[in-house]
């Protein structure tokens, strides 16, 4: 069968739901006015600053009680019948069930989902994945100031996660204090699906092999080295540039964004 005959049942199964069939009410979604950020990734892919609009961040990572609410409401994308260019075999691998979760905790970030299931989840929320520069943007953040990046105990502290992320199943969510921002978790407790992770690296192709891929994430930790500053956020860059769409991570998690609705919206006859 070919790929695009073998999509067809799935994308009509998608179709057939009614609108806002997956929204989520009670996600907690807290307002970023954006502005400029001195990012690991110059905009001009030298020194530029980038600018990022306002945009709203969920507060908190995408569980799997909720990611199994959304299995309920939407079959398609549940283990055995998401389509094989759409997921990996490992694709909730840790459940009891398609829509079992056990023996994980429900309030812990879920995992091995991929970005195609992620970006579906945040499309039921009525939202859609950060792009790496709003990640990124909050994620400079303390408990108190915008950008901590220059205070070298707090990069020893979140640096501290890197060395044994992936030894230990993710904990809860929001078990620690939140930052100026009022987001959890953006470091200490998993890796994070951005929208736009395939272009970070323009060295990483999402089509080389498997060798290659490697040499990207190595590379990429190795050339860190050089600025401990920027080691930690440089190592997700790495990760993230050397996965496919369909594939997953047993320390890789997501949460959603909203774009802000425009105050003169529905205003108009």
């Amino acid at each position: 069968m070919k790929p695009c005959a073998a999509l067809m049942p799935f994308l009509l199964a998608l179709l057939a739901l009614p609108a806002g069939s997956g929204m989520a009410a009670d996600a907690d979604y807290r307002a970023i006015a954006g502005g400029t950020l001195r990012s690991v990734l110059p905009a001009d892919g030298v020194a530029a600053p980038a600018g990022v609009a306002p945009y709203l961040l969920r507060t908190r990572l995408v569980t799997n009680a909720e990611f199994a609410a959304f299995l309920q409401r939407t079959p398609a994308w549940q283990p055995g019948l998401v389509p094989a260019l759409m997921a990996a075999p490992s694709y909730l691998s840790g459940w009891r069930s398609a829509t079992d979760y056990a023996p994980l905790a429900g309030d812990a970030p879920v995992v091995r989902v991929g970005w195609y299931a992620a970006r579906a989840y945040c499309e039921s929320e009525g939202g859609r994945l950060p792009r790496w520069y709003e990640w990124e943007f909050a994620a400079a953040a303390d408990a108190g100031r915008p950008d901590a990046r220059d205070d070298p105990e707090w990069l020893a502290h979140i640096l501290g996660w890197y060395a044994d992320a992936g030894k230990q199943p993710p904990h809860s969510v929001a078990a620690g204090e939140a930052n100026y921002y009022g987001i959890h978790d953006l470091h200490g407790l998993v890796w994070e699906w951005v929208e736009d992770y395939s272009g970070l690296f323009v060295n990483a192709d999402s089509r080389a092999n498997g060798d290659q891929k490697m040499l990207d994430y190595c590379g990429g930790a190795a050339v860190s080295l050089a600025d401990r500053r920027n080691y930690a956020i440089l190592m997700r860059l790495a990760l993230l540039s050397a996965m496919e769409a369909r594939q997953d991570g047993a320390n890789l998690g997501f949460r959603c964004v909203r774009d802000p609705v425009p105050h003169d919206q529905g205003s108009k006859p």
